[in-house]
């Protein structure tokens, strides 16, 4: 069997399959709420979204998340994401880059993406079973600002060629952020981070981390799509919604840990609710995708700009002037959301 051309094969299967995945999952942001200001003290225009990322400064606290992956159908992607992330000065991370390293004809689908934004923050990534040097290529490949390493271990599960075996992922992470020349943020796919295990990654040096929780992007059911011989639908759940790992990841207080939020991050209210919770920036890409293959970049264009007017709106409607001012504004938690926060955890019994 010839990996290489499987590997692009299932990239372009992951869009398309996406793209027919029905099954939804909250992230549960339905039940933050938010108190309205009927007074704001603020000039629409004044209104600052401005902040600083990697060194950075950027338009809006959101970034154009991993997804497109490589190869000669993914050129085209990549350049109108990159093309809408120069247009809003917002930062873009590519998808795993495995398939370049495998197949160095191919790395012009990545390298696009810092052709059309070369002065912009854009993320390498790849997965825990690429070793350092393949990271390093990885970074040079599209002269990255970060390297993003993906964690993805249900989907390789339940995927028929994925991996088996994940020993040593702290230690080659804590490897990569002692030897890599750029920041290392650690990345989940769709089913969030436990809170013990952004403390163990903050142990090991890790600084950034993107829980992309439950409620966007579903890769078991991606890949179960693929595969006509077993069923995974009772998967189709797992994992921790968006909302819930934010408040975990918040509680555990580590004063220099930058968390983004994504999984489900489609709307304006979802990036100000994750801002109140505890993030710092918030990420997306199933939705742009969307836009984008449904309706042509000015689809995709307006709705980045949509996010950015109706995230204007949403700060004046709570008297926030700036996300620092957004980070402190008051919510509570209802319904199954308030449930997972405060039902105790019950323990198994012990013989």
């Amino acid at each position: 069997m010839n990996y290489d051309n499987l590997r692009e094969d299932r990239k372009q299967a992951h869009i398309e399959n996406y793209l027919l995945a029905s099954h939804k999952n909250s992230n549960l942001f339905e039940d933050v709420y938010l108190e309205h200001s009927s007074i704001s003290e603020y000039d629409y225009d004044d209104i600052n979204t401005k902040m600083k990322f990697l060194g950075k400064e950027i338009g809006m606290p959101f970034m154009i998340n991993a997804i497109t992956g490589g190869g000669e159908w993914a050129y085209d992607i990549n350049e109108s994401l990159a093309l809408i992330a120069k247009e809003f000065n917002i930062p873009m991370a590519v998808g795993s880059q495995k398939i370049a390293i495998d197949r160095p004809e191919l790395s012009d689908s990545f390298k696009v993406v810092r052709e059309v934004y070369p002065e912009g923050i854009v993320l390498a990534n790849l997965g825990t079973e690429a070793s350092i040097d393949e990271m390093k290529i990885a970074i040079d490949m599209i002269n990255a600002d970060a390297m993003q390493i993906h964690l993805n271990l249900a989907q390789e599960l339940v995927m028929e060629e994925g991996d088996r075996n994940f020993k040593g992922t702290y230690e080659l992470i804590e490897k990569a952020v002692k030897e890599l020349d750029v920041p290392v943020i650690v990345k989940e796919v769709g089913n969030g981070i436990q809170s013990q295990v952004i403390k163990k990654l903050y142990d090991v040096g890790v600084r950034y981390v993107d829980i992309s929780g439950k409620g966007g992007t579903n890769f078991i059911e991606i890949e179960d799509l693929r595969d006509s011989e077993t069923d995974y639908s009772e998967f189709y759940s797992w994992g921790i919604p968006t909302a819930l790992a934010i408040i975990n990841a918040d509680n555990l207080d580590l004063d220099d840990l930058f968390l983004v939020s994504s999984g489900g991050i489609t709307t304006a209210s979802e990036i100000c609710k994750s801002i109140i919770l505890g993030a710092d920036m918030c990420a997306g890409s199933g939705e742009i995708i969307k836009y984008l293959l449904h309706g042509g970049y000015d689809a995709a264009y307006n709705y980045v700009k949509g996010l950015d007017k109706k995230l204007r709106i949403s700060m004046m409607l709570l008297n926030a002037g700036d996300l620092e001012e957004l980070s402190h504004v008051d919510f509570r938690v209802i319904g199954r959301l308030r449930e997972k926060l405060y039902q105790p955890v019950l323990k198994s019994h012990s013989k």
